[in-house]
């Protein structure tokens, strides 16, 4: 195909594979809201689900937190456990668009849109 039209042949494969790459990115994106994570804190007394996003979806706090004395280490507690669940959505996040760019000749810590 194009093999008289030297490099162009090689831009249309290029043209292609970016055009696959763009449905599987997307396809992907879409995936990050369906993938949820769970951050915890306090050996379980904290939990948090966000989704592949970052999203925060849920929390948890066991009642035997809610002492008006302790107010300060539930704030922690729950501040750790969103953050705990936050980088568990990057890493999701990262590993599934890992997934739809696999094989393409992409740079590395290519960053996309969105995350």
């Amino acid at each position: 195909m194009l093999k008289g039209l030297g490099g162009l042949g090689d831009m249309a494969k290029l043209m292609k594979q970016a055009k696959e790459m763009q449905g599987k990115v997307q396809q992907a994106q879409e995936a990050l809201e369906d993938i949820m994570v769970t951050g915890e804190s306090g050996a379980g007394m904290v939990t948090c689900t966000a989704n592949a996003k970052g999203e925060l979806k849920g929390l948890s706090i066991d009642p035997a937190l809610f002492v008006p004395e302790d107010k300060e280490v539930v704030e922690d507690l729950i501040l750790a456990a969103i953050k705990e669940a936050q980088l568990k959505a990057a890493e999701a996040a990262q590993a599934e668009m890992a997934k739809a760019t696999e094989g393409l000749p992409l740079p590395e810590g290519m960053k996309f849109p969105g995350m």
